[in-house]
């Protein structure tokens, strides 16, 4: 949704942009004549079919149709919402996004506030932390330097119930956020109170850095504060040693744990070219690790490894290495990790797996040996191929018929999420070496379909009409007033009129922008289609075809004027003006053409 920023700025915004660019950061593209060309990011195959258009500002997937432009492309690839996308396009090419009118004209739900209030708790818990004898020498003990709790924004939350109410919720409807924020719940008895106390606090940050949530560690088993008992908050949500270590956000608004990675803005902000990223299990975990000159580790928020995580960690980097515990519950996770990554495991994306020593996590590990050591075991992580079919015949009697023919059961299923492409080929290959049997499954059919360029669509003139306009928005230029085709009885005629007036009242205009003038409208999903089908193409045939459309159109109107005069005549007598109109439009029609010289 658009919010409250201007259509201006959208218009020069695209203008500004060039949407080769915002893709080829994310997806590798191929010179392929006037457009280039990719593997699609958001479907499964082999052969490409996603175009991108630099003359229309615009990209198009022919085998599964997606399309849009630069800013379409951001929010489907980086999962962000419209105006999330705006900002981070705009950061890139060094703009301000403007905001008008007021609140209440907003047509989405502004979240601005909840972010605020955010950073205002982290920025609390910050100052909090040098006052806590107890948090400071726990950082000590844990060997964090001033510029990693800086760079972390660690902070302490102190004891107490209302800690954070009486510092921020300074009115009702601040209190309300931040029990929508998830800092603030409720007892038994309806009292608030502050979510977290007497917890080292760890923000979470989205990949625009902004504060979304926080994970608090609790660092001793001390009895509830007496306040929290008279408050009437019950047992299981003190600061007691039956209390989880970890304890995370709820999920909110602005913070779902099954989508985010702790620390990945940071490590985004480390490394401007991201070769591997490494997955760990701990908050403390990671920030060892980046303290010791390895800022490429991130953690999940509590959580196992989801489809969307994997998602998230290949679009940061082409290698992803999950580090877990070697004992069962690690390689229970390890074991979900592998099955979230096999359907992304497109070719150039690899994943490996580390297993630590008994009784070792990467924080005590990069201590002792430092990060030469680290570097070495990560660099030795096995691979998913070895540790895929190591677990599926560790318990099978890989010499006998009956044992192979397990391990093929057990493969084939699995197999078959891999994307079409040259890894899943060289797995199959090995399970056949290993089992003698053949892998045996089907490509998911989006997976296996080749469209490479666009078929012949039969459509109505005045939708060929619309698509050739959004191929080149300045044809509107030659294009006179007062519209002839406006008099066409036809569905589209006043969205084709109207499309003339926004490209021509905005000279220099692209398609691309043209199209996100309709963004919250229900024409929007149609024009993307509309525009896909001239994606590709001779940009001066499209003109010559946009005109000979607009003049077999205005045939077709006085066509359909004559026929219902003629109708109406039948019916009755017309009048004077009526009579007078039929003679030339009968005259018009017996009229032969004249030949063009």
């Amino acid at each position: 949704m658009r919010g409250l920023i201007p259509d201006s700025f959208i218009d020069e915004l695209l203008a500004r942009v060039d949407i080769v660019d915002v893709i080829e950061r994310r997806v590798p593209l191929k010179k392929a004549g006037r457009e280039w060309t990719a593997c699609c990011p958001f479907h499964n195959e082999r052969t490409p079919s996603f175009y991108v258009s630099p003359a229309k500002q615009f990209f198009h997937c022919f085998g599964c149709g997606v399309s849009g432009s630069a800013i379409k492309f951001l929010m489907d690839f980086d999962r962000l919402e419209f105006p999330d996308a705006v900002e981070e396009l705009a950061q890139t090419v060094g703009l301000k996004v403007p905001r008008e009118g007021g609140r209440e004209a907003a047509p989405r739900e502004d979240r601005t506030d909840l972010y605020t209030l955010l950073d205002d708790t982290a920025r609390w818990y910050q100052n909090e932390l040098p006052r806590s004898a107890e948090a400071q020498a726990y950082c000590r003990q844990r060997g964090l330097d001033a510029e990693t709790i800086q760079r972390f924004r660690l902070g302490w939350a102190p004891a107490g119930y209302d800690g954070v109410i009486k510092s921020l919720g300074n009115s009702e409807r601040r209190v309300e956020l931040l029990t929508e924020a998830g800092m603030v719940a409720s007892s038994e008895q309806g009292r608030k109170y502050d979510r977290f106390r007497e917890r080292l606090m760890f923000p979470i940050l989205d990949r625009r850095g902004r504060v979304i949530a926080f994970g608090g560690r609790i660092i001793s088993s001390a009895p509830p504060a007496r306040e929290d008992q008279e408050a009437g908050i019950p047992a299981r949500t003190s600061q007691q040693s039956s209390s989880p270590k970890y304890l995370n956000s709820p999920e909110t608004p602005l913070f779902h744990k099954g989508r985010e990675l702790f620390a990945l803005w940071q490590v985004k902000q480390a490394n401007q070219n991201l070769a591997r990223i490494v997955v760990v299990e701990g908050y403390m975990d990671v920030i060892a690790l980046h303290q010791a000159g390895l800022p490429i580790a991130v953690a999940t928020l509590g959580t196992a490894t989801t489809p969307e995580h994997t998602e998230v960690l290949f679009r940061a980097a082409p290698d992803v290495v999950f580090c877990f515990d070697g004992d069962r519950a690690g390689r229970a996770a390890a074991w979900k990790a592998l099955e979230s990554a096999l359907p992304r495991l497109r070719d150039g994306r690899q994943a490996y797996f580390l297993f630590l020593p008994d009784g070792e996590d990467p924080d005590s590990l990069v201590r002792k040996e430092g990060r030469e050591g680290f570097e070495r075991r990560i660099k030795e992580a096995m691979p998913l191929s070895d540790y895929f079919f190591g677990e599926l015949s560790h318990d099978v009697d890989m010499g006998s018929l009956d044992g192979r023919a397990r391990l093929a059961e057990r493969a084939r299923p699995l197999l078959a999420k891999l994307p079409d492409g040259a890894f899943r080929d060289l797995m199959a290959q090995e399970l056949e070496k290993r089992s003698g049997a053949r892998a045996m499954f089907q490509a998911e059919p989006s997976a296996r379909r080749a469209v490479q360029r666009p078929v012949a669509v039969q459509r109505s003139l005045v939708r060929s009409a619309i698509a050739l306009l959004l191929a080149q928005p300045e044809l509107a230029d030659q294009v006179e007033k007062p519209y002839r085709f406006l008099r066409l009885d036809k569905p589209g005629v006043a969205l084709l009129a109207e499309l003339l007036d926004i490209a021509r009242s905005r000279p220099g205009i692209n398609p691309a922008m043209l199209i996100e003038h309709f963004a919250e409208r229900p024409e929007y999903p149609s024009l993307h289609k509309l525009m896909a089908t001239t994606a590709v193409g001779e940009p001066e045939n499209q003109r010559t075809e946009f005109f000979d459309a607009l003049a077999r159109m205005d045939d077709q109107a006085t066509s359909q004027r004559r026929d219902a005069l003629t109708a109406k005549s039948r019916q009755g007598p017309l009048d004077d003006a009526e009579k007078t109109e039929l003679r030339e439009l009968l005259a018009a029609r017996a009229r032969p053409p004249v030949a063009s010289a």
